[in-house]
């Protein structure tokens, strides 16, 4: 609990009030937008880290207590040969017990990952079994916890959408978190920027189709660029011809239509390639073979969008990460106090609702928001 407040009974009426005061703000006409910036955010959970288990931390931690079990294996030795009386046999049983101790422990973490092979993702956390081990930006750190997303509109920098989720990654939510703002703003149509995390064929069409234009870069996979070789991006595409130019001028022609990780995707090559002068900063193979997905055009059209208009990434990071910052700083280090998803779905609409409620305050005082509250 939090004050007296019941998460498990009142989470449901909470979240619904952080979604009516935004509906609120849209009924009194401050809130217009037709563009959302969207991004995610990752917050640390209640976290014990000796309850934190993974199959790379079992195995470390294996091994930290197998050498241990050697030293004072090897202290007992020591111990028996050079020294005699009851300090010795003393200093043996101590160690003895330590050894035992410890391999109680190995016995534990076997345990532990015969559980952890059975576990959906690998993962396995005592203190809060939703939370997850969460990659940050800094190379080899993260910690465990939650993975917030936000959709802010950038006319007022109002939250519009928020969620909790447990998945590290942001690839699986611009169409949840655009239709969520969509439905908010109650728009037929509406935009929506967001960084390369979020780039997936299946999540750009899911909003194109339901009335979403999304602008993202598309991030490079291909490591050939840092090689001096071609990428994909080199080669010009003629769709009303369906074919691409290489930077060597030859035509790459359609040559068949298959599937690939559930996207229908279209294969193009030229068979010139054995001869060709500049093959070595193209292809280590017999051809270079170009792949395109039958929606392509509308990553085609979210690059012409950014090379018409690069402050659309821009205008992303001011709109929809200081909202992050803002409530970071307010709840502190620890982030969430609240236990499992659910309860921390709850916690972060909470925050959301604050914020929300200064920000309209800063827009159109605390006289015009009391106004504007049905009584």
């Amino acid at each position: 609990m939090i004050r007296g407040i019941n998460f498990p009974e009142n989470g449901p009426a909470i979240r619904r009030t952080c979604a009516q005061f935004v509906e609120l703000c849209r009924r009194i006409g401050v809130l217009k937008g037709d563009c959302v910036a969207i991004d995610g955010s990752k917050f640390k959970a209640v976290n014990n880290r000796d309850k934190n288990f993974t199959k790379g931390k079992i195995a470390s931690r294996t091994a930290h207590l197998v050498a241990s079990i050697e030293r004072y294996l090897e202290e007992m030795v020591r111990v028996d040969r050079q020294e005699e009386g009851e300090a010795r046999a003393g200093k043996i049983a101590n160690l003895a017990q330590r050894c035992e101790r410890i391999r109680q422990e190995i016995e534990r973490l076997v345990d532990m990952g015969e559980a952890l092979r059975e576990s959906p993702d690998r993962q396995i956390f005592l203190t809060d079994p939703d939370a997850r081990s969460m990659a940050t930006s800094a190379k080899g750190s993260g910690f465990v916890g939650y993975n917030a997303q936000s959709a802010v509109d950038t006319g007022t920098h109002l939250i519009v959408a928020h969620d909790v989720i447990n998945a590290g990654h942001d690839r699986e939510q611009l169409s949840s978190m655009a239709k969520a703002a969509k439905a908010a703003l109650g728009r037929g149509e509406m935009s929506a920027v967001a960084d390369k995390g979020y780039f997936s064929g299946r999540e750009i069409l899911a909003c194109h189709e339901a009335g979403i234009t999304t602008t993202l870069p598309r991030p490079e996979t291909s490591g050939n660029r840092k090689k001096g070789m071609y990428v994909k991006a080199d080669f010009a595409c003629d769709a009303d011809a369906d074919i691409y130019r290489c930077p060597a001028g030859e035509t790459l022609t359609y040559r068949y239509t298959t599937e690939e990780g559930g996207l229908v995707v279209r294969r193009y090559w030229t068979n010139v390639c054995q001869t060709c002068p500049v093959k070595a900063r193209c292809t280590t193979g017999k051809e270079r073979r170009i792949t395109r997905w039958e929606h392509e055009h509308l990553v085609d059209e979210m690059r012409d969008r950014l090379s018409r208009n690069p402050a659309l990434m821009g205008l992303r990071r001011s709109t929809v990460e200081h909202p992050f910052g803002t409530i970071k700083s307010w709840i502190g280090a620890t982030h969430f106090r609240m236990r499992t998803l659910k309860n921390v779905r709850t916690e972060m609409a909470f925050h959301v609702l604050a914020y929300n409620i200064k920000r309209m305050i800063a827009l159109i005082g605390v006289r015009g928001l009391l106004t504007a509250i049905p009584a």
